[in-house]
């Protein structure tokens, strides 16, 4: 059987918000939002924007929704996929599933998707990703059966080579490794925050990919986040005070480090989705595809280390696609933290101010929402791609225990 081309019609995402994790000087705008509500916004503006370009669109065609979520607990619990989309609205009709490979799982649940639209599994799916890191931290799983006085085994060969390092440990290694300047972490942790704060002052595309979220206010009055909340506007306003004040921050992870808070991921909360087709379905809607899927990979590395997976699973998907990175227009590798997307210049030959690179902001400044990351920063990277008209995208991410994963695009 020949295998179909698969494109992808639409992405949204909602706002970030600062996550009221334990630890956190206060919570963020979502921190009293439920996971299923952000979840539901991401999926029902998604299929109500396609529906507004194609009347003839049913969501009880989609055969499948699969949602990336790390923390899969409480309100995240249940297969958050099937439930999310009932309370969508979705028709009973629509399958749901939830994805869990760490950092990987947002992007995971859109090849995923891919794949079985390839290989003729269903015409239209949907891939979303979700996680309210102000209710549940990572481990919370493992810690809620502990804490319920359950016995918890683990296999003394998993902890033996896992090694169960910390990620921000991992993240200093790989700096140590790879003796990366503390100046140019912070430099590009700075770079991050003006991408992200020009790119939400730029409304009209913005608003285009970026749908707002109904909050309770005070007094019990309903408002509207329309915009992500980490982002430090004075990266832009004074870059020089921001960036000293980058400077003086601790090191996080050991003493005489060189990560900080600064030069890691903003643990926040947020929920994307985006809607795949083959692209005879696609044409047969009368739908202008944004992109179609190139090729895909993932790949395991040194767990102890692990923020390395991308390199390799780069190289895969490269191969996979018989291009080189010098074809790739937008580079989205996850900014988990600076290190290993310095790393990654370094693997590939590509400045650490390659224009490439996050081009609307990363994971510094806008956060990394874990289970939604992967596809809340596909959507960010498809939509810059058609507003500058770009022809490849590659977008990468690391993950626990020593995975990467990379997804190519090309736009139609």
């Amino acid at each position: 059987m020949e295998l179909k081309e698969v494109v992808v019609v639409e992405a949204v995402r909602t706002p970030t918000g600062r996550s009221g994790w334990a630890g956190a000087a206060k919570g963020g705008v979502f921190s009293n939002v439920s996971a299923q509500n952000l979840l539901v916004t991401a999926l029902r503006s998604l299929v109500d924007r396609v529906k507004e370009r194609a009347p003839g669109f049913d969501e009880v065609q989609i055969e499948d929704v699969a949602v990336g979520c790390l923390s899969q607990i409480g309100e995240q619990g249940l297969n958050v996929g099937r439930v999310g989309l009932l309370a969508a609205d979705f028709p009973e009709e629509v399958a749901g599933w939830t994805v869990n490979r760490y950092c990987n799982a947002g992007l995971q649940a859109i090849n995923s998707q891919a794949h079985a639209l390839m290989c003729g599994a269903g015409d239209i799916a949907v891939a979303a990703g979700v996680e309210n890191m102000s209710h549940y931290g990572m481990g919370s799983d493992l810690q809620a059966a502990m804490q319920a006085g359950m016995s918890v085994t683990l296999h003394p060969r998993a902890i033996e080579r896992a090694a169960l390092a910390p990620m921000g440990v991992s993240a200093q290694m790989l700096a140590d490794r790879y003796e990366l300047d503390r100046e140019d972490m912070d430099r590009f942790a700075l770079w991050s925050h003006q991408k992200a704060v020009l790119a939400m002052r730029d409304e009209e595309s913005y608003r285009k990919r970026v749908v707002p979220v109904e909050v309770d206010g005070e007094g019990g009055e309903k408002k509207l986040v329309e915009f992500d909340e980490p982002p430090r506007a004075q990266a832009v306003d004074d870059p020089d005070a921001a960036l000293a004040k980058i400077a003086s921050l601790a090191p996080r992870f050991r003493d005489d480090g060189t990560v900080t808070a600064a030069t890691s991921s903003a643990i926040v909360d947020g929920a994307a989705a985006v809607m795949l087709m083959t692209a005879e379905k696609a044409e047969e809607l009368g739908l202008e595809p944004m992109v179609r899927i190139v090729s895909t990979a993932v790949a395991g590395s040194e767990p102890l280390i692990m923020l390395l997976g991308p390199v390799p699973a780069m190289h895969k998907a490269l191969d996979r696609a018989h291009m080189t990175m010098d074809d790739m227009d937008v580079f989205e590798p996850n900014e988990a933290f600076v290190p290993p997307v310095l790393a990654f210049c370094t693997e590939f030959g590509i400045e650490f101010d390659d224009p490439r690179i996050n081009p609307t902001g990363g994971a510094c400044a806008i956060g990394h929402p874990i289970g939604c990351t992967g596809v809340l920063y596909f959507t960010e990277m498809v939509h810059h791609m058609m507003r500058n008209d770009l022809k490849y995208g590659l977008q990468t991410l690391c993950g626990g225990g020593g995975v990467g994963i990379a997804t190519i695009v090309e736009k139609v």
